[in-house]
């Protein structure tokens, strides 16, 4: 099953079971959020509750879409409670990129760039026996709930940005239930969005080039993730296809076990917060950056997947400089 948020005609909230080319209207219930809370409140899964809820109304997909009427599958009325987060270097693609990101001149070929060391220790320990501990990843803070835009909508790179490039991955999305217990409502198609060039510059700026927006959907797959996941990646301009490339994910195509990178973001109690939302991001292995792209305002990204139904498209834009001022109290 997978579900979609939309706004109605009359801009009311509304969730949608995805059937074929049209949307299954659910009764009784505006967002994925009170849908999970009811599901968590009646021990059921959310498959179940959607199931439940599912009314009569059907709606036109296409239709929804092109209206620009899409949301984000999952989002907290209170951005600040929505922790947007994610690992890297966790694919079997993914070093090779970041590596020649982060080249250096190497006398001895024994010694390793940072991003080839992380990447050997995924190889080595990423996926633990169930219930070990394995290797800890890569993870980085992308921001709250405020940084991730809808499907369709533009994903602006701020003024003093040097580069705005995509970063193809799959998305887990989380509630914290009442227990402090991390409950997974599914995963989504994800464009992370990062400055790779902030980042060329020294990877110590990593973080740096990671506060930024977000897309995230437009579907919410529910259940297990696949294990082996075959998409396609793209850059629109003009209307024409200027760059394009498959991606591969899922745990086939990964260094590391969704559980252990569950496990090494949950760990922390700042995030085990009840009512809490999360978005994590399990890592990119393709990039149009490493290809050479370099992207433009106008240029529209595409992330696609069969998996994950509707492809994920945004353009990308320029936000205005802001006159930043500290004032003293």
């Amino acid at each position: 099953m997978r579900l979609v948020q939309f706004t109605g005609a009359e801009g009311e909230r509304r969730v949608g079971v995805v059937e074929g080319a049209g949307l299954r209207v659910l009764e009784g219930v505006d967002t994925v959020l009170a849908l999970a809370r009811e599901a968590i409140a009646e021990a059921r899964p959310l498959e179940a509750a959607a199931g439940a809820r599912a009314g009569s109304a059907t709606l036109d997909y296409d239709a929804v879409v092109e209206s620009g009427r899409l949301l984000a599958p999952v989002d907290h009325p209170d951005p600040a409670h929505f922790f947007v987060t994610g690992t890297g270097i966790t694919h079997l693609g993914s070093a090779d990129a970041r590596d020649r990101m982060h080249a250096q001149a190497m006398e001895d070929e024994a010694k390793l760039t940072d991003s080839m060391r992380m990447f050997r220790l995924g190889l080595e320990g990423g996926k633990p026996a169930p219930g070990a501990v394995g290797a800890q990843p890569e993870w980085f803070y992308k921001g709250d709930g405020s940084c991730v835009v809808a499907p369709g909508a533009p994903l602006a790179m701020p003024a003093f940005a040097l580069a705005g490039g995509e970063e193809v991955e799959i998305v887990g999305l989380y509630l914290i239930d009442p227990e402090g217990r991390p409950r997974r409502l599914g995963f989504a198609l994800g464009n992370e969005f990062s400055d790779h060039v902030v980042e060329e510059q020294n990877y110590l700026y990593g973080a740096h080039s990671k506060l930024r927006p977000c897309a995230i959907g437009p579907e919410l797959r529910l259940g297990p993730l696949p294990d082996d996941i075959r998409g396609t990646s793209r850059v629109l301009r003009d209307g024409a296809v200027l760059w394009e490339g498959p991606f591969l994910t899922g745990e086939a195509n990964m260094c590391h076990s969704i559980a252990n990178l569950e496990y090494h973001h949950f760990k922390y109690p700042l995030f085990r917060r009840p009512g809490d939302l999360h978005a994590h991001f399990f890592g990119a292995a393709t990039l149009s950056f490493a290809a050479g792209v370099r992207t433009r305002p106008g240029d529209v990204f595409e992330i696609a997947a069969p998996e994950f139904g509707r492809p994920l498209r945004n353009p990308l834009a320029r936000d205005a400089p802001e006159a930043i001022e500290v004032g003293a109290l």
